[in-house]
Parts: structure tokens; sequence; C-alpha cells
């Protein structure tokens, strides 16, 4: 969390291995706490959302997923299978079908987190998923975070409204002029 223009975004972006750091550096390892060093490896374990990501207009999601599918090397059965869970898990039945181009705000947030839930990765980095949603749009979002969270995946989340923070995370930073000002540990029972 923080005030705008505080560093979130490009410390997001180089924790998503969109930019580089100036200094410092961003390391990741696998789940036996080993180095992960490969490049296309770390992408691979990473799903990475921000209010700019931009999806194929002319496609519906359904579409855009089972294309995505094949291109991470599913088989085209694997893609369906993968789509309709994806499409379930994110209440989207009712406007899969649709051009993306067509899609609400919130529609569309939700068919940019199905893009990140493709691959099935084992870290989100996800950007202000809920600015500027509808209350349902955003606890449809906030409902997937924490089945993510309790699957065991980790989820590094950017936020202007603390409520969502308090509900969602075990740990709250914040952010100023580029560097962390406050910590607070959440316990939830």
């Amino acid at each position: 969390m923080g005030p705008n223009g505080a560093g979130k975004t490009t410390l997001l972006r180089m924790l998503g291995m969109l930019m580089s750091p100036t200094s410092g550096q961003v390391r990741m390892t696998d789940e036996n706490n080993v180095p992960i060093e490969d490049p296309t490896r770390k992408k691979e374990a990473i799903g990475y959302l921000s209010g700019n990501t931009k999806l194929y207009p002319r496609f519906s999601i359904r579409e855009y997923l089972l294309f995505l599918g094949e291109l991470y090397g599913y088989s085209k059965g694997e893609a369906a299978e993968r789509t309709e869970e994806i499409v379930r898990i994110l209440n989207m039945e009712k406007f899969a079908d649709n051009r993306i181009e067509k899609l609400s705000t919130g529609q569309t947030q939700r068919a940019s987190i199905a893009r990140c839930l493709m691959v099935d990765p084992q870290l989100y980095i996800l950007d202000d998923p809920t600015l500027g949603l509808d209350i349902i749009s955003a606890d449809a979002i906030i409902r997937f975070m924490k089945e993510q969270k309790e699957k065991g995946k980790t989820v590094l989340y950017s936020t202007h409204y603390l409520e969502e923070a308090q509900v969602l995370c075990n740990r709250i930073y914040m952010i100023c002029q580029g560097r962390i000002v406050a910590e607070r540990w959440l316990i939830s029972f």
C-alpha cells in the first residue's frame, strides 16, 4: 500500500521481471528453497496482472483462453478443460463467449485474471486488481485471491483499499518514495 507515485507498481514490475532494478536484485526460489536461475522457468511461475494489461479485443474470453492454453503447450483437450475450469472459478459463464472489446470493466478485469490463471502459476502479482470495479466484480476477484492463498499460492497484492488488505493479507507494507516505511503482520485465526 502507499500513495500514488510511491513506487508500488515499479516494485511489482521488478518482481514480475518486467523491469530490471537499478540496484539490488530479485531472487526466486522453488518450493524447496532452491534458487530458480532459468528466466523462462521464472516467468512460468508468475501470473502478472496490471491495470494496463492488454487482451486481444476481437477474441471472446473462451477463445482467448484456448489460444493461451495452446501457446503454453497444452493439448486442445487440456486447454479446453482448463478454460472451462477458469470460466467456472471466476463465474464468467454468462459472458465467456462475448468479445473482449464488448466487456464491462469488471468483466475485462476477470478476463485478465483468467489469463494469469491459465498457466497455474505459483506466484500471483496483482497491481490494483479491484480499482474502479463494481462491488460484485471486486468480490469475485477477492474470493478468487482468497482461494489461491488457501491453495498455497503466493499473492503479492497492491491496493489503495485498507479493508481489502486487512481481509486478504498476512503482511501489509506501506511504501512511500520507493521505501518501505511501515510494516504490519496480520494473524488469521
